[in-house]
């Protein structure tokens, strides 16, 4: 038989999603476009979820995860603090170490 093991983690602070998979998803997307809006366009969300996505993490970090411009004649933009990029390092090697040891709980099925 061919199981799988599913799961989904994230973290919170004081009732708050700190990060799960979808804030950091929006996290590299803004990384990646250095604007928000464009990172909300990228994952098909709209830009007032990305906001609020991006408020929340904000208000449940420690120090703020993402840093805007105002717009202007160039433009706005967003980019990821020091501290930002750090988070989605440590959440995504999280997330690694913990489907690693599913796969390894998941033999203990597969072998009875």
């Amino acid at each position: 038989m061919n199981y799988k093991i599913k799961s989904r983690i994230w973290i919170e602070h004081e009732n708050h999603v700190l990060l799960g998979e979808g804030r950091v998803l929006l996290l590299k997307a803004i990384d990646k476009t250095g604007s928000l809006s464009k990172a909300a366009k990228s994952l098909n969300i709209s830009y007032k979820k990305a906001w609020d996505l991006i408020d929340s993490v904000n208000k449940s970090a420690k120090t703020p995860v993402t840093k805007n411009s105002i717009g202007g004649k160039g433009g706005g933009g967003a980019q990821l603090t020091e501290y930002g990029k750090s988070l989605v390092t440590v959440f995504d090697e999280i997330n690694q170490n913990c489907w690693e040891f599913l796969d390894l709980q998941l033999e203990k099925i597969k072998q009875l």
